[in-house]
């Protein structure tokens, strides 16, 4: 009886200890992951709102893990940097700031076409149908053709097309500004653009033009039918275009 009334104290300060060493244990592991550091991006530069990223906008810091916000972008291996490529911010991120995935957009309308446009061009908005649209890719070259009825040297009026713009930029196919999706995103987006475009027969091509190309683009629109036609990738060279007519055809 002595043995077994000196026993179960025993094993109840046994018992206790354990207990309070897995404590101090799980304490001491949560403080040192706390310590723990990690890569985060922040922001290289003040970035104000609607900032397409790129890559030498941000740059790479090691900052504790209890510091790091919960859906900073974290760094792990160098290509993952290209996870924010080409994405936009949605608010104004301030230098040294950690860039965090609610802070960016994608490429898409919820940006706006306006963070595509280059420098002293405007976005033009062509309608188009939508069989034409699904061939053209945003950074592909067109060249825009008009057709229009044209009074000839007799008097007689003829249907003619001139070549009125060439090598004009692609910057959007309908909502597909050129942002990087992955496979199920782009499936998503192309199935609701497809239930979108069976309730209209159009959509519509957004072109980079400098201020006198959008006026004719929009005479055009007015005066007769506008087209486009795409060019090979790579091919940006300019060429001396006669306005076609049947009647040209057939000497």
């Amino acid at each position: 009886m002595e043995k077994k009334g000196f026993l179960l104290p025993l094993l109840l300060a046994l018992g206790a200890a354990m207990i309070y060493w897995w404590i101090l244990s799980q304490k001491e592991k949560n403080l040192a992951k706390a310590y723990e550091t990690g890569q985060v991006l922040v922001a290289r530069f003040d970035l104000p709102a609607r900032t397409v990223i790129k890559e030498d906008l941000v740059e790479v810091i090691q900052v504790p893990r209890k510091y790091m916000q919960q859906d900073v972008y974290e760094v792990r291996s160098p290509s993952d940097i290209k996870h924010v490529a080409n994405l936009v911010t949605a608010v104004r991120i301030p230098k040294g700031n950690q860039v965090t995935q609610s802070s960016l957009v994608s490429l898409s309308p919820e940006a706006g076409l306006s963070v595509k446009v280059p420098p002293g061009y405007r976005g033009c908005i062509l309608p188009l149908e939508n069989e034409l649209l699904k061939l053209v890719k945003p950074g592909d070259r067109v060249d825009v053709l008009v057709t229009f009825d044209a009074f000839m040297g007799d008097g007689k009026k003829e249907k003619v097309t001139a070549t009125i713009l060439q090598n004009v930029l692609v910057l959007g196919v309908g909502s597909n500004l050129g942002q990087g999706m992955s496979g199920d995103m782009a499936r998503n987006k192309a199935s609701k653009e497809a239930a979108d475009q069976a309730f209209s027969d159009k959509g519509v091509l957004s072109l980079a033009l400098n201020p006198n190309e959008a006026q004719y683009l929009s005479l055009s629109a007015k005066t007769g039918e506008v087209a486009v036609v795409v060019r090979g990738l790579g091919d940006i060279e300019l060429h001396p275009m006669e306005i076609a007519s049947f009647r040209k055809l057939i000497k």
